[in-house]
C-alpha cells in the first residue's frame, strides 16, 4: 500500500529569511543611505541621485517580495525603518541650512509619531499591515492607502521637494519662503517641478495629521474597551 501521507513542509531558517531578496535590497538601501549622508555637503549631487536611488529601491523591493512569494515581517519593518531614519536625516539637514530650522523638526516630528502610532493601533487591531485602513471614514485617508499611484505621488513629492531644498540652497543660513517664493516666480522646469511636489508634500502632511489623530482614537478605544472588561 502506497504511502500517501504529506511530507511536511520544508521549514525555514532565519538566515534564509534574512537573506530574501528584497531584505537583501533593504540592505544595500542602508548602505547607499549612509554614503549618501557621509558626502552630502562635499558633492550635493552625487548625495542627491543616492538618496533617490534608494528611496526607488523601496518600490522594487516591495515588487521583489510579492513576485517571489518572500513577503516578511522584518522586511515590512526594515523598510518603515530605513524610510522613517532617512527622512529624518535628510530633514535634520535641512533644519540646519535653512531658517527657521523649526519648520524641518517639526516635520520630522509629525513623520514619526504619525507612523509610530499608526503601527501601535495596527497592532492593537489586530490587523496584519498598516496600511489596512477599510474601517477609517475619513475618505482621503482612504484614498491615500488605497491607491498605490496617489500615494506614490505623495511620497516622491515629499523626497522631491526635500531634495530640491537642499540643492537649491547656497549657503546655510537660507531664508525658507524667500527661497522658494523666489524658485517658484522664476518660471524655470524646476519652479514646475517645486511647485509640484508642494502640493503633493501639502497632501502627505494633512495625511499625517489624519494617521495621527485616527491612530490615537483607536488606542484610547482600546483602553475603553479594556476598562470595561471586569
Amino acid at each position: 500500500m502506497a504511502n500517501t501521507s504529506k511530507k511536511p513542509a520544508p521549514r525555514l531558517g532565519k538566515l534564509s529569511v534574512y537573506l530574501y531578496i528584497p531584505n537583501i535590497i533593504g540592505y544595500a538601501r542602508v548602505l547607499l543611505n549612509c554614503f549618501a549622508f557621509a558626502i552630502c555637503f562635499s558633492d550635493k549631487r552625487l548625495f542627491s541621485v543616492l538618496y533617490f536611488v534608494s528611496f526607488v529601491c523601496d518600490a522594487v523591493d516591495g515588487w521583489c517580495a510579492r513576485k517571489f512569494n518572500q513577503v516578511s515581517t522584518f522586511g515590512a519593518v526594515l523598510d518603515m525603518v530605513t524610510d522613517r531614519i532617512s527622512t529624518a536625516c535628510l530633514l535634520v539637514i535641512l533644519s540646519q541650512v535653512y531658517r527657521p530650522g523649526l519648520v524641518f523638526v517639526s516635520l520630522l516630528a509629525l513623520d514619526i509619531g504619525s507612523h509610530w502610532l499608526q503601527m501601535y493601533s495596527t497592532f492593537l487591531s489586530g490587523k496584519t499591515s498598516h496600511k489596512d485602513v477599510k474601517d477609517s471614514t475619513n475618505w482621503l485617508f482612504k484614498a491615500y492607502y488605497g491607491n498605490r499611484m496617489f500615494m506614490g505621488y505623495c511620497c516622491v513629492a515629499c523626497e522631491v521637494l526635500y531634495l530640491i531644498l537642499f540643492l537649491i540652497a547656497e549657503s546655510q543660513n537660507e531664508n525658507l519662503v524667500e527661497v522658494i517664493v523666489s524658485s517658484v516666480q522664476q518660471g524655470s522646469p524646476l519652479s514646475f517641478l517645486l511647485a509640484l511636489s508642494l502640493f503633493g508634500w501639502a497632501i502627505k502632511q494633512t495625511i499625517n495629521v489624519i494617521q495621527m489623530k485616527t491612530a490615537a482614537d483607536v488606542c484610547v478605544l482600546y483602553d475603553i474597551e479594556k476598562k470595561k472588561k471586569p
